[in-house]
């Protein structure tokens, strides 16, 4: 069993740089790609935290360059976030209170769920299974701190 690592303050906890690894799998074709970067939730005018991940996406050996911008805005009670798509659209909340968050996202006709998992003060991973008519996905990252 995994030991999580509780966060009082989801915010707090974010803010500055991150190295990021993430698996992605296809389970319907088998095909695999992988991101290696960085993520970096920098302070938002009003409150909040604007995350800005960059780095290379491969996908079957082909590598190319890669961004998304995310905002991460006080949640409803305290310590947890309201996760917002770059364009405001909701995403999906946050509450790493206890450590672990799972959450679900709906787009269009797929599911994305999602599964946060505090590791330690300088760890933690997101495991994204996207299921839908067309998508069978695995997404599997890892954060850890920059120092």
């Amino acid at each position: 069993m995994e030991d999580f690592w509780p966060v009082p303050d989801v915010l707090a906890y974010l803010a500055g740089s991150w190295r990021v690894a993430r698996s992605v799998r296809d389970l319907a074709s088998g095909a695999e790609g992988e991101f290696s970067g960085t993520t970096v939730f920098s302070p938002l005018e009003g409150g909040g935290l604007l995350h800005h991940e960059s780095g290379t996406f491969t996908w079957q050996g082909v590598p190319r360059p890669a961004e998304r911008t995310l905002r991460f805005l006080p949640g409803p009670r305290s310590g947890t976030a309201d996760v917002r798509f770059a364009d405001g659209r909701p995403f999906h909340n946050l509450d790493l209170t206890t450590g672990r968050h799972v959450t679900d996202h709906p787009c269009s006709a797929d599911l994305y769920r999602g599964e946060f998992s505090v590791l330690d003060a300088d760890h933690w991973r997101t495991a994204w299974r996207v299921g839908g008519p067309a998508k069978d996905l695995v997404l599997t990252t890892d954060y850890a701190r920059d120092d």
